[in-house]
């Protein structure tokens, strides 16, 4: 008999094997050095558990005991929140709202453009340039500070740098303008738990 998520002591975190989302979710994890069970999810068959608990059937799901979170957002933040040390948000409301805009950006400009390129095909290549042309547009902010708009790693961070890390993957070459973008990505990548963060196809991304 497969124990249910609610049942568990722990957390339980459903996510894919190479999605952004989940990987972003699962690097805030790393991040606090928070122990959960890990169920992968074959997005084309969700499993009747994770449909049971999440009505859309969409990853990433968080399952706290009795509290189910879905929504990549709403699932950071909590766990932010509920783990607060280290914290992933600066603590004025200025910094934090500046952080909290940038990601909805990305949201909205590049993921997508992350995604056609997944599908393949024609638009492939013409979203390859866009999300190149957007990263390039972003160089002030990746030199700002250490990390993304802010001098300690922040939730920002761990939705840009799976972003970053899956650029080879994706045929993104950014360059040598692109330098700052990357040196970035370098910084996070040896940062605690961004390895822990990784699913073995995430790995695999960059040989």
């Amino acid at each position: 008999m497969v124990q249910s998520a609610r049942s568990r002591s722990v957390l339980t975190l459903y996510s894919t094997a190479d999605d952004i989302q989940c990987h972003r979710t699962r690097l805030v994890l790393a991040a606090k050095g928070v122990s959960y069970d890990r169920v992968i999810v074959d997005p084309s068959k969700p499993p009747e558990d994770l449909l049971d608990l999440n009505p859309y059937g969409s990853t990433p799901t968080l399952v706290d005991r009795d509290l189910t979170l879905y929504g990549t957002s709403v699932v950071c933040e909590y766990l932010d929140e509920r783990y607060p040390h280290p914290p992933l948000m600066p603590i004025d409301p200025l910094s934090r709202a500046r952080l909290r805009l940038a990601s909805l950006r990305i949201e909205l400009d590049w993921l997508p453009e992350v995604n056609t390129i997944r599908a393949g095909g024609r638009p492939a290549d013409a979203a390859r340039k866009r999300l190149r042309e957007h990263l390039l547009t972003s160089l002030p902010l990746f030199k700002a500070s250490k990390f993304f708009l802010n001098p300690e790693m922040s939730l920002a961070d761990c939705l840009v740098a799976p972003v970053v890390w899956r650029l080879p993957w994706l045929g993104v070459d950014l360059g040598r303008e692109g330098k700052p973008v990357l040196d970035y990505g370098e910084r996070l990548f040896h940062s605690q738990g961004f390895a822990r963060s990784m699913t073995p196809e995430e790995k695999a991304m960059r040989p």
